[in-house]
């Protein structure tokens, strides 16, 4: 193929220009995939909650594209900055969340799955209800062998993914970074983290 590189493409034979065709579709296919192969996917997830269900989806997806290998990292804001605390007293907040039946971590298999449809009325006036269904929540958790929060941050320290704070929300509220713990790869805002989402193979908002 080394003079049919030189020629112009019109100067070929019909057969040369299909040789000449097929040997381009093969070496632009190998270069493809060299370039594929050498390729480390990204991730950029936006945590933006702070409760203890939502603390689940960034880290699980974080820490599980962190070990396959893939360059992740995560801007906690907002809410989403509580995920970063030392000290991580996580609650739930099941009301006027229909998404979030009540199940009971105890007792035969018909009752534990049994959904407890209790209406927000109650559980907006029946005191310490939210301490009550983090209980239940984090009871649930263990009997089914999920990991804590606290294990799933440490799964993504040690998977080397970047867990960056907001730094106009540290302002906000009123913290500081001894509040947080010292594995925070980056205090910034908004504008410095939407480039590193933007050149991301998948951006995520949680």
């Amino acid at each position: 193929m080394g003079t049919m590189e030189k020629a112009a493409v019109t100067d070929l034979t019909p057969a040369q220009r299909q040789a000449w065709e097929a040997w381009f579709d093969q070496r632009f296919e190998e270069k493809m995939a060299a370039r594929e192969a050498a390729h480390t996917p990204s991730l950029a997830i936006i945590a933006t909650k702070g409760t203890l269900d939502m603390a689940y989806p960034p880290f699980i997806l974080a820490s599980t594209a962190g070990a396959l290998g893939w360059d992740v990292s995560v801007f906690f804001t907002f809410y989403g900055l509580n995920l970063l605390r030392k000290d991580l007293d996580l609650e739930i907040s099941p009301l006027g969340n229909p998404a979030m039946p009540m199940k009971m971590p105890f007792g035969p298999d018909w009752f534990r799955g049994v959904e407890w449809k209790i209406p927000n009325l109650v559980m907006g006036n029946v005191p310490g209800f939210e301490r009550f269904a983090t209980r239940m929540m984090q009871q649930t958790l263990h009997n089914k062998g999920v990991a804590s929060i606290k294990e799933l941050r440490d799964a993504c320290l040690e998977a080397d993914v970047k867990l960056v704070a907001c730094q106009m929300t540290v302002d906000l509220f009123g913290y500081t970074k001894d509040d947080f713990i010292p594995e925070v790869a980056d205090w910034i805002g908004a504008a410095s983290f939407l480039p590193i989402a933007a050149k991301s193979d998948v951006s995520l908002f949680i």
